[in-house]
């Protein structure tokens, strides 16, 4: 590799190096940038140059980013959002949201129930800016938030990590769906002795255990999960036309029932309620665009 320095490379081409790894693709990053694929091409070979390393390699599926792109990509998003904070401070009034874009991690059960809130929330206190929900759960997330995939994060938990902030936005407990096909007529809520003898379908990040075994263990019963799923979204799919039954977050089963027909029953079980908590990285100099997201966040969960 040659002698680089900062004289001798051309600042832009951080610029093609961000929106190559966020767009997995030559064209796309051109059409982001509002420049030719020839130009993002040449942009990529100087990188490689500039950088001793090959950066991205074409897999049938696009751009895929080397070990050292995915080690360069936080460095180089930081320093760029450090180059838009500045053009803020000398117009305050300017539009500085625009091309920003802040990654929040969350379960799709935050996703479905408080995705539109924050959308809407964030489109009154920073009009243009774009938010990424990214999958995570509280067993990831500490790592993902140290190694920058996400700026911020709601989970219920996990946020032990001696370098992350948290505050807990609430707390939360569960309840039950099920195909209202399957209940009797006028039916509000089920027994023990019948939610033990439905079949189930289990949300889980990827364990055969859910609480709700936990809960029924203590009881001395058990039940079948005929299957599980890492999404919570797929419940209205999996539940309809069956007499099956699944036991979720209550935030989420509210949105879900609201939307798909299912019915929102009471949990027979007296399961433990757990905070829902918001998680970020400590740093003295915070950037002002994720505080913005995070205000937004706290004020979506207020108004609950």
């Amino acid at each position: 590799m040659s002698q680089m320095n900062i004289a001798t490379v051309d600042l832009n081409l951080l610029k093609v190096f961000e929106a190559l790894h966020e767009e997995s693709s030559a064209s796309r990053a051109a059409l982001r940038l509002g420049v030719t694929q020839s130009a993002v091409s040449a942009a990529l070979r100087r990188l490689r140059e500039v950088y001793g390393d090959q950066l991205f390699v074409r897999t049938g599926r696009g751009l895929a980013p080397t070990l050292k792109a995915n080690q360069l990509k936080p460095v180089v998003s930081d320093a760029l959002n450090k180059c838009r904070q500045s053009l803020a401070m000398v117009d305050p009034a300017a539009n500085q949201y625009d091309g920003r874009s802040v990654s929040i991690g969350l379960s799709d059960d935050f996703e479905i129930a408080y995705g539109r809130r924050l959308i809407e929330e964030i489109g009154r206190h920073a009009p243009k800016l774009r938010l990424i929900f990214r999958q995570t759960h509280s067993q990831i997330v500490a790592r993902a938030l140290m190694e920058r995939s996400i700026d911020l994060a709601i989970t219920a938990g996990g946020f032990a990590e001696r370098l992350l902030s948290r505050q807990v936005l609430g707390e939360g407990g569960y309840a039950c769906l099920v195909d209202p096909a399957s209940l009797a007529p006028g039916q509000q809520q089920i027994g023990l002795e019948e939610f033990v003898t439905r079949e189930h379908i289990l949300v889980s990040s990827g364990g055969f255990i859910g609480i709700t075994d936990e809960g029924l263990a203590a009881l001395g019963l058990s039940r079948r999960v005929c299957a599980s799923t890492t999404h919570f979204a797929a419940l209205p799919h999996l539940l309809k036309g069956s007499t099956a039954v699944a036991t979720i977050p209550t935030h989420a089963a509210q949105a879900i029932a609201s939307l798909s027909g299912l019915a929102l029953l009471p949990c027979p079980l007296d399961l433990p309620r757990y905070p829902v908590e918001l998680g970020w990285r400590t740093n003295t100099q915070i950037d002002p665009v994720v505080l913005k997201v995070r205000e937004a966040i706290v004020a979506s969960f207020k108004t609950e």
